[in-house]
C-alpha cells in the first residue's frame, strides 16, 4: 500500500508499506524531501517496521524521533508528516483527490442562516449525506458573527449595534468577531471529513486548509501566506482570518473571512475589539474603509467570488450544488430555536 502527504510550505513524503498479523512491515519511505545523513533513512524505516497497523501519528512519529540520533537533520518534512503519509497508505487518513466536492456558490440568505447552515451541513458531511462541501456565502442584510466562546459584553457596543441596526448572532466555531454588511467581506465554510486532517494539529490543520485559497488569492494577483494560528496576510497586512470547529461524529468546519470593503467607522462603533485593533493601525480619520481585496486587486466582490470558485474547482474534483429544501428548514429551525435565541447569543455574558 502506497500513501503521501505534501507538507504545506515543505515536501512530498511518500510511504510504501504492508501489514502482516496486524503489524507494518516491508516499509519504505521516499520524497524529495533533505535528510542528512542519508543512512537516517533507513533508521526510519526500521523504526517504523513491526509497529501496530493502528498505530496514530503521534504514536509513528514517536517511534521515528526515538530512532534517530539527535544530530540528524529532517529537511523540509517531519517525523510527523511520515506518519500522516502511513496513515494515508493504511486507509485511515484520506487526500483531497479522494473526493468529489459539492460546491454550492453565493447563495443571498439572511446570515444568520449561513450561520445555521455551518451546523447542518457539518452535520450531514458527518453523517455521509453530503459529500466534503465548499459553500460561498452571500447575504441580505448586516450582522455582527461572534465566536462561540466570546463574551458578549466584552465585545459588542450594544448602543452602537442599536443605533446601526445590526443585529447579534454566536456561531458554533471559535475565533473573533466578523462584522457583516452586504458587500463588505467575502466568507466561505468548507466542511470536510476527519480524516483529511487525520494526524495534524489544529495549527497545521488550518494551514492545509488555508492552503488552496492562498493559490486562489495568487491568481487574482495578491501575494498572500497563512500567519498562525488563524490568519491570512499580505504584503500589505492581515486580509482575513479563519475559524475551526471538529466535530466528534466525524467532520471538520473551516471558514474564512476576508475584508473587501468595510466601514471601520462604523465597525469600531459597533465592535469594542475593533476599536482597539484601528487604533493599533492609528486609524482616526473620518469614513476610513478597510479594503484590503478590493484595493489590492481592484475586482468587484462578485468577480473575487467566481474567482475563487473557479479556483477551488479547478484544484479539486467539484460538482456545483444548491441547498436542498430540507437542509434550509433545518437551518430555520435552528435560528428560531438556537441562533436567534438570546440564551445563545448571551451564553458567555
Amino acid at each position: 500500500m502506497r500513501g503521501e502527504y505534501k507538507v504545506v510550505g515543505g515536501k512530498l513524503v511518500a510511504v510504501e508499506v504492508a501489514v502482516d498479523n496486524d503489524r507494518l512491515s516491508r516499509v519504505s519511505v521516499s520524497g524529495d524531501f533533505f535528510l542528512e545523513p542519508d543512512e537516517a533513512l533507513e533508521d526510519i524505516d526500521a523504526a517504523l517496521t513491526g509497529m501496530p497497523a493502528a498505530a496514530s501519528v503521534d504514536q509513528l512519529a514517536h517511534a521515528i524521533t526515538g530512532a534517530l540520533d539527535p544530530s540528524v537533520r529532517l529537511i523540509g518534512f517531519s517525523p510527523e508528516a511520515v506518519g500522516i503519509a502511513v496513515r494515508r497508505a493504511l486507509g485511515h487518513a484520506t487526500r483531497w483527490e479522494d473526493y468529489t466536492f459539492d460546491v454550492i456558490p453565493a447563495t443571498v440568505l439572511p446570515p444568520v442562516m449561513h450561520v445555521a447552515l455551518d451546523e447542518v451541513i457539518s452535520q450531514e458531511v458527518a453523517a455521509g449525506v453530503r459529500p466534503p462541501t465548499m459553500r460561498f456565502w452571500d447575504w441580505d442584510s448586516p450582522l455582527v458573527v461572534i465566536g462561540s466562546f466570546q463574551s458578549y459584553k466584552n465585545e459588542i457596543d450594544a448602543d452602537g449595534a442599536v443605533r446601526h441596526g445590526i443585529d447579534v448572532v454566536r456561531r458554533i466555531s471559535g475565533g473573533g468577531a466578523m462584522f457583516m454588511e452586504p458587500g463588505n467581506c467575502i466568507t466561505y465554510s468548507l466542511v470536510v471529513p476527519t480524516s483529511l486532517v487525520e494526524g495534524l494539529s489544529f495549527e497545521r490543520s488550518y494551514a492545509f486548509l488555508d492552503e488552496w485559497v492562498l493559490a486562489a488569492l495568487a491568481d487574482i494577483g495578491v501575494n498572500a501566506r497563512y500567519v498562525p494560528l488563524n490568519d491570512i496576510a499580505s504584503d500589505n497586512g492581515k486580509i482575513g482570518g479563519a475559524a475551526q470547529k471538529r466535530f466528534a461524529a466525524g467532520a471538520v468546519l473551516h471558514h474564512v473571512t476576508m475584508s473587501y470593503d468595510i466601514d471601520a467607522d462604523k465597525m469600531v462603533e459597533v465592535l469594542r475589539i475593533g476599536r482597539e485593533k484601528m487604533s493599533d493601525k492609528g486609524t482616526k480619520s473620518a469614513n476610513k474603509r478597510v479594503d484590503p481585496m478590493r484595493s489590492q486587486t481592484g475586482m468587484s466582490r462578485a468577480d473575487i467570488l467566481a474567482a475563487f470558485q473557479g479556483s477551488f474547482m479547478r484544484r479539486y474534483v467539484g460538482t456545483l450544488s444548491s441547498y436542498r429544501d430540507d437542509e434550509l428548514a433545518e437551518a430555520q429551525r435552528l435560528v428560531s430555536e438556537k441562533f436567534g435565541r438570546a440564551e445563545w447569543t448571551h451564553r458567555v455574558p
